[in-house]
């Protein structure tokens, strides 16, 4: 028997009540049949309603064959009369992202003749890819015009044509569909083959947010948030932005402006800095001039300034220039050397202190975990 599906009959419907016809136990619990039903199955991207059905909780719905069942996780009577609850705030959710996304969608394949070939309702955003690029300067329009169908509180329309009235009906569509199909249409915005629960006026979508649009295979991804999900999100982001304004003691709209100056004078900074590292390292070096081959042990050096320095030593040492930074069992290592090949002194070192790194003839860097006495006795003997 078909399950008669009020969610088609009245979207705002969240209390029901059913005749249970079936009851069957499964490996996840029991799948429940109902003359009638609010609870929507997954299906055309947009999840499934969850809830209750009189005291079991339903955790999953699913149509198959016209019959809707009702994964739950206790026994129903087969012939007793049982009252649904679905859990509004989801629903509620699910149809404004699913309309939002209907709006930008029809938006975007008129203005360019893009079609939607992929869409997904994640936790936090409703992700859309398209099948052609989109200009990052024209998001802000795109969301203009999708908040303006939402202010405008259109009659979302949801029917099923005729076979004698669907050739006429332009609608938006991955693939030819046979008859019977399903139309959702937002007048003025969109018309799209769809067999998902909407909203019945754009109004109650609240609000389209578009937060990124990134480019995806042969087109673009966009990432956006309607309704109460998107004001959640914008309100963490104003909170973080508050939060930069105070640390930039910059006002809330010029936190930009506040980072890129910030940016620029990390950046000198970091120049200046450089030019002192290199002094201090080229004195370091100084101490080890035709010393021969050496090892210099130090603390907290980046990668970069372990080279940096091992370089420096080996221009003035005559030998083989060895830099070790870190504590004791752990040292970021890198050895120069202008006349010595280095390929065996980094694999004596992989091989006895299991060292990790490379380079070339001159030039071993990368990392060991072996005591201070343990190089220095490796060094000693590669001597």
């Amino acid at each position: 028997m078909e399950t008669r599906k009020l969610f088609y009959e009245d979207c705002l419907m969240a209390e029901f009540t059913a005749v249970v016809l079936a009851c069957r136990e499964s490996e996840k619990g029991w799948l429940v049949e109902l003359d009638q039903t609010a609870f929507y199955p997954e299906g055309g991207g947009q999840p499934c309603d969850l809830g209750r059905l009189g005291t079991v909780r339903v955790l999953d719905v699913r149509e198959k064959d016209g019959e809707i069942l009702h994964l739950c996780d206790g026994t129903l009577e087969v012939g007793g009369q049982v009252t649904g609850v679905i859990h509004w705030q989801r629903r509620l959710d699910l149809m404004q992202q699913h309309t939002g996304e209907h709006i930008v969608s029809g938006i975007i394949n008129r203005r360019y003749g893009y079609h939607n070939v992929g869409f997904h309702m994640g936790a936090d955003m409703v992700t859309i890819d398209f099948d052609g690029m989109i200009p990052q300067e024209d998001l802000a329009e795109i969301e203009g015009e999708a908040n303006r169908a939402v202010w405008e509180n259109l009659a979302v329309n949801c029917w099923y044509p005729s076979q004698e009235e669907l050739p006429n009906v332009t609608y938006r569509t991955k693939k030819a569909l046979p008859w019977p199909v399903r139309i959702v249409q937002v007048p003025g915005y969109d018309s799209c083959a769809c067999c998902g629960v909407h909203v019945k006026q754009t109004g109650q979508v609240g609000l389209v947010k578009l937060f990124s649009c990134v480019k995806f295979h042969q087109g673009v991804r966009i990432e956006m948030a309607c309704g109460g999900k998107a004001l959640t999100l914008l309100s963490k982001v104003y909170e973080q932005n508050r939060q930069v304004s105070q640390a930039f003691s910059a006002k809330v709209l010029e936190t930009g402006e506040a980072a890129r100056k910030m940016n620029e004078a990390l950046a000198a900074e970091k120049f200046r800095a450089a030019g002192l590292e290199k002094q201090v390292f080229a004195g370091i070096a100084e101490n080890y001039r035709d010393k021969g081959n050496v090892l210099h042990f130090g603390e907290g050096f980046a990668p970069g300034s372990v080279r940096d320095l091992a370089d420096a030593i080996a221009s003035v040492c005559g030998g083989i220039a060895g830099v070790l930074s870190g504590k004791d069992g752990d040292y970021s290592l890198c050895f120069v050397s202008r006349t010595d090949d280095l390929k065996t002194l980094g694999q004596v070192f992989r091989e006895r202190l299991n060292a990790r790194g490379g380079g070339k003839p001159g030039f071993f860097q990368g990392s060991v975990q072996a005591d201070r006495n343990a190089i220095e006795t490796t060094f000693a003997e590669l001597q």
